[in-house]
């Protein structure tokens, strides 16, 4: 059988892994279908795109009207309504409507094409090369808990209505940064620099649309990625645990919830 640690050839009684030190790699708990997903990098990015698109054609569908804007930023964009009742997070969904699994769900929400397509390109790049440092399971957990302390700090902040992937997003960015400090070296610096890069990038893009770009959402994204990143630790520190890969069953397993709550509760309220 594949080890599930390092993918390569052992026997399935085997006690450890005599590559890569997993204890058990036969055990029927870690080559259930949700942990081989989990465990392959290239899956989970479609599967996270896929969603992203899913619920944006959703979002169309489910609004009253579609704004079809000369101006490329609003250019097909779902009306506030359908986005609110679909898991859009921020003041008005979680104070008026109780929707408090929005902090969840509106990393999976977009309010146009370009944004959908922008951040779906950053999150395909970012994402990959966080796999090579961080691992499958800690990837995948920076990610998601990236978009959720990004957008409690925006709710937090006062922003009455926010969505998108680019808290989430920015939660990789996080774990770059203290990749590339804690690194230090040549790739450490170069990673750093690169980094560095993007978020002079971010600020500067916040402070000329600072009504189209949630910077709250942006800073609460990257400081969970930073703290995720430091309590996780990366590859050459230490080798990903079974505790991280349950964790992350776990995370993915809530979000799978909160999503199909989040569809429902739109069709329920709108028809």
């Amino acid at each position: 059988m594949f080890c599930p640690g390092c993918k390569k050839l052992v026997s399935k009684d085997e006690q450890k892994c005599p590559y890569c030190g997993v204890k058990k790699p036969g055990a029927w708990y870690k080559n259930n279908i949700v942990f081989t997903l989990l465990r392959d990098g290239d899956f989970v990015i479609k599967l996270i795109i896929g969603l992203n698109i899913f619920f944006y054609v959703l979002s169309l569908i489910l609004s009253n009207g579609i704004s079809f804007s000369p101006n490329p930023l609003n250019f097909l964009s779902p009306d506030t309504r359908a986005l609110i009742f679909m898991g859009a997070s921020g003041k008005v969904p979680v104070d008026t409507y109780k929707i408090w699994w929005s902090f969840v769900s509106a990393s999976y929400l977009h309010g146009s094409i370009l944004h959908i397509i922008f951040n779906m390109i950053a999150f395909s790049q970012l994402y990959k090369m966080t796999l090579n440092f961080y691992g499958n399971s800690r990837t995948f957990l920076i990610y998601s808990l990236g978009g959720v302390s990004g957008f409690v700090l925006s709710y937090l902040s006062g922003t009455p209505v926010t969505i998108g992937a680019s808290a989430a997003i920015c939660g990789l960015i996080g774990s770059l940064f203290y990749y590339g400090k804690s690194r230090g070296g040549l790739h450490g610096t170069i990673v750093y620099k690169q980094v560095t890069g993007w978020i002079i990038s971010l600020v500067i893009f916040g402070l000329l649309m600072p009504g189209r770009i949630d910077n709250f959402g942006h800073l609460g994204g990257f400081l969970g990625g930073l703290i995720t990143g430091f309590l996780f630790g990366y590859l050459e520190k230490k080798q990903e645990s079974f505790l991280s890969r349950v964790f992350a069953v776990f995370v993915a397993l809530v979000y799978s919830g909160v999503l199909s709550l989040s569809v429902l509760n739109c069709i329920n309220i709108i028809f």
